[in-house]
């Protein structure tokens, strides 16, 4: 598989708004969509640990080291073999299951139904508060000018 291939573009956005969405979202979403739990077996059962976040001035210079981050990282196998990843933000244990069993469901047949769902009330949640965060931002930004003397 290409990184342009159109499944695997979608795993990547499906996984990306899991690790982004705040885990009593998830866990909300998931529980009113899933009566319970499918069948599976933990791969690797819910670890906390932490991940270095990197950045660069001003999005295009040297990488330096921002910080660290405290995340939980889940893998399941269904009955039917599919596997599933859940990495999200925090020490959530039980939201890093569900981003794994969504994951895993995803890739076993289920993605539209749970893009519908799930995963698109998370994205449209998700720019919702990125407008408004962009919003908020906007409203401190200063404009300098120059006035010119008569003389």
């Amino acid at each position: 598989m290409s990184a342009t291939d159109p499944k695997t573009a979608a795993r990547r956005d499906r996984l990306s708004v899991l690790a982004g969405a705040p885990a009593e979202r998830l866990r909300a979403l998931w529980t009113d969509h899933m009566a319970e739990s499918p069948d599976h077996d933990l791969i690797r059962p819910p670890e906390i640990g932490t991940i270095m976040l990197r950045g660069r001035a001003g999005a295009t210079g040297a990488p330096f080291n921002l910080g660290e981050m405290t995340v939980t990282r889940c893998s399941v196998r269904l009955a039917s073999g599919a596997v599933g990843h859940g990495h999200v933000q925090g020490r959530d244990r039980e939201a890093a299951r569900i981003a794994a069993l969504i994951d895993a469901l995803s890739e076993d047949g289920q993605a539209e139904r749970l893009d519908l769902a799930i995963l698109a009330p998370l994205r449209s949640e998700a720019q919702a508060r990125k407008t408004a965060r962009a919003t908020r931002a906007a409203a401190t930004k200063v404009e300098f000018f120059t006035m010119v003397r008569g003389d």
